[in-house]
């Protein structure tokens, strides 16, 4: 049985990161750029909402007895399928009153979007300001979440396309100073 992970922010009151609110009002208002709200996801503590679903809804090789939680996804008049991400509570509540917040970093939701082979994250589907994450972003913020020597191969792996370089270090020299 998973277990339920341990918050990110023990006192995090629910309220969005500053940096991330303000990048996407920005945006809103047209003098912002889509760069710096990615900036701002970098370091922002997302939720991803747990929703109560009856056993008999969920696919065969994952049903359970009675209710389980789960992780929806949303499905796009194109048929692609998105999850949702929040910036903070109140923008989980305008979207679904009854989903329980799962404090996450964006990477880990990324992470779990390409895992569940969705297109997209949604932030904030139902506002305030709803921002897409989708195509080449995705798959790179998705890589940030793999462990440290793993992630030039998860961004390969998520874009074939993407030119990866290996810039390392000079070696320091040791010089040894001789007393006269």
């Amino acid at each position: 049985m998973p277990s339920i992970p341990q918050p990110i922010l023990p006192d995090d009151d629910g309220s969005p990161d500053p940096a991330l609110a303000k990048a996407l009002a920005d945006l809103a208002a047209g003098s912002g750029d889509p760069s710096a709200v990615v900036a701002a996801l970098q370091h922002a503590r997302l939720f991803l909402p747990a929703v109560v679903v009856d056993a008999a809804e969920l696919p065969g090789d994952a049903c359970g007895s009675g209710t389980d939680m789960a992780l929806p996804k949303l499905i796009g008049k194109d048929g692609r399928a998105a999850v949702p991400a929040f910036t903070g509570l109140e923008a989980l509540r305008r979207w679904r009153p009854d989903a329980r917040p799962i404090q996450v970093r964006a990477a880990q939701v990324c992470h779990t979007a390409v895992h569940e082979e969705a297109a997209a994250v949604v932030l904030d589907v139902a506002g305030p300001v709803p921002f897409p994450i989708e195509g080449a972003l995705l798959h790179a913020l998705a890589a940030l979440d793999a462990p440290p020597g793993q992630v030039l191969d998860r961004i390969r792996q998520g874009m074939p396309d993407a030119v990866v370089a290996r810039i390392e270090q000079p070696r320091r020299r040791r010089f040894r100073w001789l007393r006269r």
